[in-house]
């Protein structure tokens, strides 16, 4: 029998070896600033000019939107402006142990002798802590006895270094999104009662379709405006897992866009492009998914735009589950706007997995 990747991948990809850190602090911490895109470096002159390609070739690469977008700013600062860059949400610290200078000194005297050590024989170089002096940081660490030992570590674990500030980005996203101020729960309930599912629906979304017999449901947001965003959710009953392949997942999706994502006239419709499209197992609120990212755009090239997508098998309901959030904002940077869209998607979860309480608030939205 055909054995798919049941959550036998390591789906986070941790690769940090979190040591104890000392530290001597109040525990009323105060609220992290800054952009959830803007990474501060604090690292010595010297020793960032030695690192600062490796630093470029990490966090600045470019995502297109179309437009070209760099993936993260990163700002590089000097020990002597510490104190007000604590609080910074996304912050890394880079030099190399037992330089003498003042902020190396910092860096030894926040790690024990035994992690010292370990450091200094190439054992460990990278610590990732949360909530360090402010809520919702994230701080990195990275640390090792020369510059090319630091910069040998950033190449081999760039990729999860981005994994840990993107998903901490999500989290502080998500707080901000889902809110009950702002949340249609009479629909979720229909959602949740008549299709086994429910979604964080924002309060300025419409249900644009609604095809039950197709198992199709399309959310959007702004229509007929120069900033629109778009969610479809699409399920196959009794479905295979067999399914959860790129190619599959391609050809899925573009004939459902073909379907249902149609110009006002019916002469075009939205498709996948081939510039740009990446696939990635990822853990999807706790299933194996294939995520999707990438740039669709109307068959006649007329407009486009940025997507993302996750697909799912649910083995007790036997469904697979396609989730998917497109932009539509031809004047405008995107990157930001499909962030929202990813983190809305994650949202969503079966009804065997939504909380008793939540479901029984939910569905007492029904006759309201």
């Amino acid at each position: 029998m055909y054995k798919y990747k049941k959550y036998s991948i390591c789906l986070t990809k941790v690769i940090f070896v979190v040591f104890s850190i000392v530290l001597f602090s109040c525990n009323a911490k105060e609220k992290s600033v800054g952009y959830e895109d803007e990474i501060s470096i604090i690292a010595d002159t010297a020793d960032y000019i030695t690192l600062k390609p490796v630093f470029n070739k990490v966090f600045n690469k470019i995502i297109y939107t179309p437009q070209p977008e760099k993936l993260f700013e990163i700002n590089r600062f000097s020990f002597e402006k510490f104190d007000k860059l604590k609080i910074k949400k996304n912050l890394i610290i880079a030099c190399p142990l037992n330089t003498g200078s003042k902020l190396s000194n910092f860096v030894g005297n926040l790690l024990n002798k035994e992690t010292k050590q370990k450091v200094l024989t190439d054992s460990v170089s990278l610590f990732i802590k949360y909530n360090l002096w402010a809520d919702d940081q994230l701080v990195v660490i990275i640390t090792g006895a020369s510059n090319q030992i630091i910069s040998y570590n950033l190449q081999k674990y760039g990729e999860n270094l981005i994994y840990s500030f993107q998903k901490i980005a999500d989290k502080r996203l998500a707080n901000k999104l889902y809110t009950s101020k702002y949340e249609q729960k009479n629909i979720e309930a229909r959602f949740l009662k008549n299709y086994g599912w429910m979604i964080y629906v924002q309060a300025d979304f419409v249900v644009a379709s609604n095809k039950p017999l197709e198992n199709f449901i399309w959310l959007r947001r702004s229509p007929d405006t120069d900033i629109e965003r778009w969610v479809f959710i699409h399920w196959i009953e009794n479905a295979s897992p067999l399914l959860l392949v790129p190619d599959s997942i391609e050809t899925l999706r573009n004939k459902i866009t073909k379907k249902f994502y149609r110009t006002s006239d019916d002469k075009n419709w939205v498709e996948i492009a081939e510039d740009n499209k990446s696939y990635k197992e990822v853990n999807f609120n706790g299933y194996y998914a294939i995520m999707t990212q990438g740039l669709w755009h109307f068959n006649d090239n007329s407009g486009g735009g940025p997507f993302v997508n996750y697909t799912f098998y649910d083995e007790k309901t036997k469904r697979l589950y396609m989730l998917d959030g497109s932009v539509f904002a031809p004047k405008y940077y995107k990157k930001k706007l499909i962030h929202q869209m990813d983190v809305l998607l994650q949202s969503f979860l079966p009804a065997h997995k939504v909380d008793k309480t939540r479901k029984d608030d939910i569905l007492s939205y029904l006759n309201k």
